[in-house]
């Protein structure tokens, strides 16, 4: 029979709040200075509409930065990520953008289950003893 697995010291999953937040606010400045290039390069291909659904979702992501703590913090987050992607049907360098951050949270994520693999196992520094 195995000794019980000590609870970790600390919360690894609060430094991934943490992260999470920080892409957030840094993708809401990504998507924000793409809107201003887009519109340099290329006059008024984004239209009204099209500059009104990626201002929101900006904001939305700084917004959303704020609710990583909560349970839901992180579908939100997922699906902003989503929304920029439906974004690219506006330009397509909005598409590009999207994409890169996907593969940055699909990245987070799969360090987020590493570390959440090794807690279960007791393999954290802060669980040995």
């Amino acid at each position: 029979m195995s000794a019980p697995v000590p609870p970790p010291a600390t919360d690894p999953m609060k430094g991934f709040r943490g992260i999470a937040a920080g892409v957030l606010v840094l993708e809401a400045i990504v998507v924000l200075l793409a809107l201003l290039v887009v519109g340099k390069f290329t006059q008024g291909s984004l239209g009204p509409v099209g500059i009104t659904c990626v201002a929101v979702l900006a904001v939305l992501m700084i917004l959303g930065s704020g609710v990583q703590r909560r349970p839901w913090g992180l579908g939100f987050a997922l699906v902003l990520q989503a929304g920029l992607l439906a974004c690219g049907f506006f330009h397509v360098s909005l598409l590009v953008v999207g994409v890169i951050f996907v593969v940055v949270w699909g990245t987070l994520l799969w360090m987020r289950q590493d570390v959440a693999g090794r807690m279960a196992r007791g393999e954290l520094p802060s669980q040995q003893g």
